[in-house]
């Protein structure tokens, strides 16, 4: 399935005691619908507070629901904040989140004094002056090959720190900013420390080039500060062709 949700009100996606995830309710709800007790399982685990557009799920079940019925039918018992876009059948052995190629998030900023009200939960909000040129030359430094291990956050349980950046844009448009950043893979907390590491570009506190440094560093404190989750959107997941009908863009 691919589904969407807004993050706001859910302790991330993962299952955990004693909070409110999404993969918690997606599994009640399949359970109120079917009888059946099934773990779900995800394309990416995304944080408390971040938010999906395209998030690719994938679970077992005996039902006789046909594919495409699952989506109206699923919605019917699921929170108006968690919706199913898309369904479709694919092999036992399909697993959304190691069969994947490649992954798409984009980071929203709000930069209007007016409408923070409406938008402070989905997106970071702030007026702050920033160069946007030095910003826009900084993202060459983030696509390629690279070791990440300062751009990733404590606790990360990654056997390799190198990921493959194929895309990383900023887009300037209204009162909008947006990273736009597709990889092989990421890191935990990787997205959210590279715009806050942009960020510091955009303040005058680093040089664009001085971005290549950092990831030549390994050092986590030289890059910037992690920025906060409403932010942040798992838009797509890619998986190899002849797989199903798994994307989104």
């Amino acid at each position: 399935m691919i589904i969407e949700y807004d993050g706001t009100n859910y302790h991330g996606f993962q299952r955990q005691q004693n909070a409110h995830t999404i993969q918690a309710e997606l599994e009640q709800q399949i359970r109120r619908l079917t009888g059946e007790t099934v773990p779900v399982f995800a394309a990416g685990r995304t944080d408390a507070g971040v938010h999906a557009r395209g998030q690719v799920i994938a679970f077992d079940t005996v039902t006789t629901i046909p594919e495409n019925r699952w989506a109206p039918a699923l919605n019917t018992f699921l929170p108006p904040d968690i919706r199913i876009l898309e369904s479709s059948q694919v092999s036992a052995e399909f697993h959304p989140q190691f069969q994947a190629t490649s992954k798409r998030y984009s980071y929203y900023l709000f930069r209007q004094r007016t409408g923070v009200v409406f938008h402070r939960h989905h997106a970071l909000c702030s007026t702050e002056p920033l160069d946007l040129d030095a910003m826009y030359e900084a993202c060459r430094f983030i696509t390629g090959r690279h070791n990440f291990l300062a751009f990733c956050a404590r606790g990360s349980t990654a056997k390799s720190f190198e990921r493959t950046v194929l895309d990383c844009i900023l887009t300037s448009y209204g009162p909008y900013l947006r990273l736009d950043i597709e990889a092989d893979g990421f890191l935990y907390n990787m997205v959210r420390i590279i715009m806050g590491t942009l960020l510091q570009v955009g303040r005058g506190k680093m040089t664009p080039d001085a971005v290549g440094d950092v990831i030549e560093s390994r050092d986590r404190t030289r890059a910037g500060p992690t920025v906060p989750p409403q932010g942040l959107y798992l838009v797509s997941v890619q998986y190899p062709p002849g797989m199903g009908e798994n994307e989104r863009k």
